[in-house]
């Protein structure tokens, strides 16, 4: 039985969020850093995101999924670190038990920009549920949404 390590773990999960998870690959986002401490996910604007047509903004079911994602990105990896070399048939058993348990966004301001940064770090991070507290920006730093998310990790 062929062991894993944390980093290889994480990097093997971010690659198969980017290229295998279909909502994911059509919102157009990014994994770009993925570590017990933060996860963060980038994603680029496109008109088929739009929310408000006259005002030309982001929809807010893009802004909370793109926070609910980063917030588990930090989650998971949390999880992940606690694990002892686990195999890929435990990381597996543990990674289907994960979910949402609850999501709470705040919109500051509209979703305007070229290019959105949604990124999470971890408040809790328990056997059983981790809670991370997520923001989005813009590519000029304009603070758009933060959220807290509540995750199930074991």
């Amino acid at each position: 039985m062929i062991k894993m390590d944390t980093q290889s773990i994480l990097t093997k999960v971010s690659d198969f969020m980017n290229d295998r998870v279909p909502f994911q690959r059509m919102l157009g986002f990014e994994i770009t850093e993925f570590t017990p401490e933060r996860g963060e996910v980038r994603f680029k604007w496109r008109e088929d995101l739009m929310g408000n047509v006259p005002q030309r903004i982001l929809h807010g079911g893009v802004t909370s999924t793109a926070l609910d994602t980063a917030g588990g990105l930090v989650a998971i990896a949390g999880m992940v670190a606690r694990l002892d070399n686990p195999s890929e048939a435990q990381l597996m058993e543990r990674l289907t038990r994960c979910g949402t348990i609850d999501l709470r966004v705040d919109y500051l301001r509209p979703g305007r920009g070229d290019e959105f940064i949604a990124s999470a770090t971890i408040i809790r991070s328990g056997n059983k549920v981790a809670v991370a507290r997520m923001e989005l920006h813009n590519q000029d730093g304009t603070h758009i949404a933060f959220g807290t998310g509540t995750y199930l990790v074991g």
